[in-house]
């Protein structure tokens, strides 16, 4: 934790990590954990931010049964990161193919500690309190109102879940709490200034974050319209109802009465430039070593699917968000002859949708990136239509074992390469269709149906224009 050695553990037994400190008992000190201040800073670089070289820890008073020492250290005066950065694209009108850009301005990033968890028993008229997420590190990045929409905050919010992903600073489940989103919405005319804002706190899905702000910067159109006002208030996401509903006011602001904590000293950093001589490499923290080690982003890695494998940049975006599906696509363009280009199709239309309809994710697929690349190149070698592809493919799923070539011999699907059995098929064909020069396509369609999609086109397209012709 951040101020403690207990682990950390989703769906642990309740009170089962808690350490004295946890429970604040008396006489016990904090401790700060130094992952959890690397992690501030590597994400604080990531985010353009500026790492402040000193930083303050605070006390803020409220009294909750789930928090025992009846304050929560925080970072209010001077926090670890400010003024940073986060891009993110979001499509035009849902079109893959339309992408713009924006930004956010990142206000600052600090560290805080999480409070227990209170469990409430309407039946007996009781309350239980977990102490497991008491004392847990927190790093809250707070952004500016730089976004006019659900839509927005939500590719924004997805793309800060794939940098913190990508630098191990957070799991960044939010199913887990791992990674919570407070809204704070308000509307005004343009030109004017901002209106009273609500907060809609702890939404833990991306789907969610979207319809909680769309559903509550209309209601506050609505209110005011109707001659009503919005109340500063604290609001919660309904996800059943798809409403927000009110929780608890703000009216007469709760004085927090922050005050330094006192028993730990300030949080000093260093860069190459400042870190002393002597100094003990294990004792501090020295940002620019963290800078030389970030990995690349989600930004690079997609310009690089881009440049390296000349596939479209809204394709690399799917690949992206899709965890491990990146690694999928490179693995089988590694064991393949057949270009990136044509693969991508094969992952994005077939491999995904089977995915998304089963509920599965990249690393539960019964398909593994060696079984797709062998049969992609009985495909690219002409051994098999894409037709009978499809059907491999189909087989492949029931996850019977068994390797594409096997399924194309138990099937008969292989294309047919005999001259001889081409012709007879397209001389009955012909007899069929005999003296109409124009239907050549339909004639291929005809003796693909006849093979069951086993017959080579091109071969079967030279065959009939010599018969047509003789």
């Amino acid at each position: 934790k951040l101020f403690s050695g207990s682990q950390v553990q989703f769906a642990a037994p309740p009170n089962s990590l808690v350490s004295f400190f946890d429970a604040s008992l008396p006489g016990t000190l904090p401790v700060l954990n130094r992952r959890c201040v690397e992690a501030a800073v590597m994400t604080g670089l990531a985010l353009n931010c500026s790492i402040n070289k000193k930083s303050l820890f605070d006390r803020k008073h409220y009294f909750y049964a789930d928090l025992p020492a009846g304050y929560q250290i925080t970072q209010q005066r001077v926090p670890i990161a400010v003024n940073g950065s986060l891009s993110y694209s979001l499509c035009i009108d849902n079109k893959m193919s339309q992408m713009v850009t924006k930004t956010v301005r990142i206000k600052q990033i600090q560290l805080e500690q999480d409070s227990g968890k209170s469990l409430h028993d309407d039946t007996r008229s009781q309350t239980l309190v977990d102490l497991n997420r008491a004392g847990v590190g927190l790093m809250e990045v707070v952004m500016e109102p730089d976004m006019c929409c659900g839509e927005e905050a939500a590719a924004a919010v997805r793309e800060l879940q794939l940098i913190l992903q990508t630098l191990g600073s957070s799991q960044a489940v939010m199913a887990e709490g791992q990674l919570r989103v407070d809204a704070n919405v308000s509307v005004h005319h343009p030109g004017e200034p901002y209106g009273v804002r609500t907060e809609v706190k702890n939404i833990n899905s991306i789907r969610f974050l979207a319809k909680a702000i769309d559903y509550e910067i209309q209601r506050q159109i609505e209110e005011l319209e109707n001659g009503g006002t919005i109340l500063n208030e604290t609001r919660a996401f309904d996800s059943k109802l798809g409403c927000t509903v009110p929780m608890r006011d703000k009216e007469g602001k709760q004085d927090y009465r922050f005050m330094p904590e006192p028993n730990l000293p300030p949080l000093i950093l260093y860069d190459a430039k400042s870190l002393p001589a002597n100094m003990n490499h294990q004792q501090v923290i020295n940002i620019d070593w963290i800078h030389e080690r970030l990995p690349d982003l989600p930004s690079v890695k997609r310009k690089k699917l881009v440049e390296q494998y000349g596939i479209l940049p809204e394709h690399s975006f799917t690949l992206l968000n899709e965890d491990g599906l990146a690694e999928f696509f490179e693995s089988v363009v590694k064991q393949t002859q057949m270009k990136p280009k044509k693969v991508i199709g094969w992952i994005l239309k077939d491999l995904l949708s089977y995915l998304k309809q089963h509920s599965l994710t990249v690393k539960e697929s019964p398909v593994s990136s060696f079984l797709l690349a062998d049969l992609l190149n009985l495909l690219e070698k002409k051994e098999i239509s894409s037709t009978a592809a499809k059907q491999v493919l189909a087989e492949l799923w029931k996850g019977k074992g068994k390797t594409p070539l096997e399924i194309v011999k138990e099937q008969k699907l292989e294309l047919l390469q005999d001259q001889k059995e081409l012709e007879q098929i397209c001389q009955a064909v012909m007899a069929i269709k005999a003296g109409n020069p124009k239907v050549l396509n339909k004639l291929i369609g005809l003796v693909q149906k006849k093979t069951e999609g086993r017959s080579n086109p091109v071969l079967v397209k030279q065959l009939l224009e010599k018969k047509l012709s003789g």
